[in-house]
């Protein structure tokens, strides 16, 4: 409270009453960044269990495609397999 006083003393009033302003629009700034902050780590999150979900489902759809393949003696699309592991097909057969 001593600094605003020497300030007001020292520059006068509009150069006080701009700092305080200024502190004033900082801690406004904070509280708004800071729940912004929070919003967006609590979509990250949601985004990533969906991603987790959709790689899950991506797994199974491919060991039932595995499955019906096999129960019906075709050949399995090696190419979709690998692309669902995000690499392409390494081997040489």
């Amino acid at each position: 409270m001593n600094l605003f006083f020497e300030l007001l003393v020292n520059f006068g009033l509009p150069v006080a009453a701009s700092g305080v302003m200024g502190i004033f629009i900082y801690m406004i700034l904070k509280y708004i960044l800071e729940s912004v902050v929070g919003q967006v780590k609590g979509i990250h999150g949601i985004i990533m269990s969906l991603d987790n979900r959709i790689k899950t489902m991506n797994n199974e759809m491919i060991k039932i495609d595995l499955l019906i393949s096999h129960a019906l003696k075709l050949k399995p699309d090696e190419e979709r397999i690998s692309r669902a592991e995000g690499k392409e097909d390494a081997r040489k057969d």
